[in-house]
């Protein structure tokens, strides 16, 4: 028999619906605290439990709290997801025909990016080139803000990427729309926006992902077809918002 929904459940599913999505930390957080002012009993280690028996409920409703990956530091965050809405169009009650028409060229860029970035150049550079409605640059400007608060997109230094917000309820959205770039990561087989790609196989994997897998290995190989890694590993303690940067075969292999 399912468990039953509690008003533990309730008041976590209440906070996580103010937020939108809640890193993993949080949200353990919040499980505890939720437990406390119910006086129920909470198992640290089972939020993921906790978690389910929220979904059996929220099943009917084509709703689901999903948990994902942030591409930036490898950290779980959790989501609540609209399963009824699987594309763009979701956004649609939110944002004009013009601002999704910019979303969807944004996301073009990034996808089809090497790195998982576009620069803010080249978006703004699009705002004037909008079927539905052009945009003046300062308005194409407030409207990529709003996406980034809005935690769509995230910024640093005039480049954009895919929020953990988006990856997790746009993935199959976007797996389908892109399926000869989209890539599913290697070892966590979930989408990898920001990730490197076996030059011999193609496989992918999350820079957060690599610098775990590839820890105790001096010389790096592909996990699918045992090839060389031909890139500097990124530091797992300390993983930057950039993509790493290419390192040349030739000089990793004579390290």
């Amino acid at each position: 028999m399912a468990a039953q929904m509690s008003d533990a459940h309730r008041r976590f599913l209440q906070v996580l619906m103010s937020h939108g999505i809640m890193e993993g930390a949080e949200a353990r957080k919040l499980h505890r605290h939720c437990c406390e002012i119910s006086k129920v009993y909470c198992a640290q280690d089972k939020l993921d439990d906790f978690v389910s028996t929220i979904n059996n409920q929220l099943q009917p409703l084509f709703m689901q709290i999903r948990k994902g990956m942030s591409e930036v530091d490898g950290r779980t965050h959790y989501a609540l997801v609209n399963m009824a809405e699987t594309e763009i169009t979701k956004m649609a009650s939110d944002y004009a025909e013009n601002e999704l028409e910019l979303f969807r060229k944004t996301m073009d860029l990034i996808i089809l990016s090497e790195n998982g970035f576009a620069s803010s150049t080249d978006i703004l550079n699009c705002a004037d080139q909008l079927k539905s409605k052009k945009m003046k640059k300062k308005e194409a400007e407030q409207v990529l803000k709003i996406f980034v608060d809005d935690k769509w997109l995230s910024e640093r230094d005039g480049e954009y990427t895919l929020h953990t917000r988006c990856i997790i309820e746009m993935e199959q959205y976007i797996l389908r729309t892109y399926p000869d770039i989209a890539k599913k990561c290697n070892i966590c087989h979930s989408l990898a926006i920001q990730s490197q790609a076996c030059e011999t196989c193609g496989t992918g994997i999350h820079l957060p992902c690599i610098g775990k897998y590839f820890k105790t290995q001096s010389k790096p190989r592909c996990p699918q077809c045992n090839d060389f890694w031909p890139y500097e590993i990124p530091d797992r303690s300390r993983i930057d918002f950039q993509s790493s940067r290419r390192a040349s075969r030739k000089e990793l292999q004579s390290s």
